[in-house]
């Protein structure tokens, strides 16, 4: 990869939308014009900002159109209250999101990553997202238990009471990250990214992660410590991929196949060897690939099936 592979083609439009407690959204849209192809719409994960999707971006862009948007707290959008935290807010965001992009017959492929991915199964049980939604890839995620199951800290350390408290300091820790050196990006490629990764995805991922703002990440953190969506997982109604890296500390692959497990829609399980938690910026063309796969077998049909009745 080279670095302009980590960097976002220029949005062909940008707006905002206000979610329902108010807070502002910033989406951005890339590719075809609405109406005249598939749409993806990318949902990124806890300290991350519409910038991790550049490299899946480039992937899509030239053949569907592909909207991506900064959770609340993130990015560009609006920070909330401090009550405007939680599972329902980020599926309040995602409901005005869909709503603001698609016609009311309009359907899209959603992908998930991390965060994510709870916001599509927070949403689950919506009809506002269900009807607007062909398919879904949940892509390095799980539904709850994430301080039982991180393994950021190394097998070894067994006592468990130890291994959640300090995984739960991860999370809900307000430190500052620091500037940028070689020991906190040596860190970060530890902890969320695959063994092998190149120094430029380091630096690019680290961009991303040093720009969410201490308090954010912290709130964000306590609402995940606390995550529980399994009854989200159980409403989901649309046919449903899951994907993750064999060497993801932070969701490990026991939450996928979990997952994979509990889907009444299931719609495949992808395991990238030697991959950490940020697969879409790991191996964009092989997530763009499981993506490909749902538009074609699950929106592609409706879209030519549209067509020919009109």
């Amino acid at each position: 990869m080279t670095s302009g592979v980590f960097d976002l083609p220029k949005a062909r439009h940008a707006h905002f939308v206000r979610s329902a407690d108010g807070t502002s959204i910033n989406v951005e849209e890339y590719g075809p014009e609405p109406g005249t192809a598939p749409t993806v719409v990318l949902i990124h994960g806890w300290t991350c900002n519409t910038r991790f999707w550049a490299p899946l971006v480039h992937e899509l862009a030239g053949e569907y159109r592909v909207v991506a948007y900064d959770q609340r707290g993130h990015g560009r959008s609006g920070t909330p209250r401090r009550d405007g935290y939680g599972t329902d807010a980020l599926a309040d965001d995602l409901t005005a999101v869909l709503e603001s992009v698609l016609a009311s017959d309009e359907k899209a492929v959603l992908v998930g990553h991390s965060m994510g991915g709870m916001t599509a199964m927070a949403a689950g049980d919506r009809p506002a997202i269900q009807s607007r939604t062909a398919a879904l890839l949940l892509a390095s995620t799980g539904s709850g238990r994430l301080l039982a199951e991180t393994l950021v800290l190394p097998p070894r350390v067994r006592a468990k009471r130890v291994r959640d408290a300090f995984h739960r300091f991860l999370l809900i820790s307000a430190a500052p990250l620091g500037p940028q050196s070689a020991v906190t990006r040596a860190a970060l490629k530890y902890g969320i990214l695959g063994p092998d990764s190149s120094p430029e995805l380091v630096a690019a991922t680290a961009r991303i992660v040093h720009a969410c703002g201490r308090r954010q990440r912290a709130a964000w953190g306590r609402v995940l410590a606390g995550l529980n969506l399994d009854a989200g997982v159980a409403a989901l109604r649309v046919p449903t991929a899951v994907l993750v890296g064999t060497d993801d500390k932070l969701t490990p692959p026991v939450h996928a196949r979990g997952l994979a497990a509990r889907l009444s829609h299931f719609a495949g399980l992808t395991e990238l060897p030697g991959l950490g938690h940020m697969t879409p910026l790991e191996a964009p063309a092989a997530v763009a690939g499981v993506v490909r796969t749902l538009i074609t077998d699950h929106l592609r049909p409706q879209a030519q099936v549209k067509e020919e009745k009109a």
